[in-house]
């Protein structure tokens, strides 16, 4: 895959320091959290994809009904306090 190489003049102390640190806490190289930081700030943000629980539709097995009948049992009892 070719690249773009961009050099970068001129960056102020505190712009370099927060960068550093930044880069420093989240476990990432300065190079990438800098092009992460320029594709946020200028291209459109991505939509984000829920998936968390696609693995999950469709997986539960029917309990023979047990569930229906506690729910009935429950939605029975009287609703005032004793």
């Amino acid at each position: 895959m070719s690249s773009l190489q961009y050099t970068v003049r001129g960056v102020p102390t505190e712009l370099d320091a927060e960068l550093r640190r930044e880069a420093r806490e989240t476990g990432k190289s300065l190079n990438a959290l800098v092009l992460e930081t320029l594709e946020q700030a200028k291209l459109p943000a991505r939509p984000v994809v829920h998936d968390d629980l696609d693995w999950f539709v469709g997986a539960v097995t029917s309990d023979g009904g047990e569930f229906d009948d506690a729910q009935a049992w429950l939605n029975g009892l009287p609703n005032e306090p004793a």
